[in-house]
């Protein structure tokens, strides 16, 4: 007789829950899925980069790049003149992963 693995889960607290659900609506707009989609294929990038593969002002790549900076999506890096972006949480990509598996069945 199987155990339903379920009923062994910790209740996860509502400060937790509060937290992700933080962190999934700054994620859930499609500009900052594809800045995630862009630093997980090139580790980081600057932000010019970021914008041209994009197709939107630098002033909108900012907007949405702060935004995720401060949920502590991703990590930012002076270099020069120039702010370099990076992943913080690859949680993140996992939510690109569940996408990309919805495609995959649709």
């Amino acid at each position: 007789m199987k155990t339903n693995i379920r009923n062994r889960r910790e209740p996860l607290s509502p400060e937790w829950l509060e937290k992700m659900a933080h962190a999934l609506g700054v994620l859930a707009h499609p500009l900052r899925l594809r800045i995630v989609e862009i630093l997980e294929d090139r580790t980081e990038a600057p932000v010019h980069e970021i914008t041209e593969l994009m197709g939107v002002a630098q002033a909108a790549a900012s907007h949405h790049l702060n935004k995720m900076k401060s949920a502590g999506l991703i990590r930012s890096e002076r270099r020069q003149k120039e702010m370099w972006y990076r992943i913080a949480d690859p949680d993140s990509l996992t939510i690109l992963n569940c996408i990309r598996k919805k495609r995959a069945r649709t």
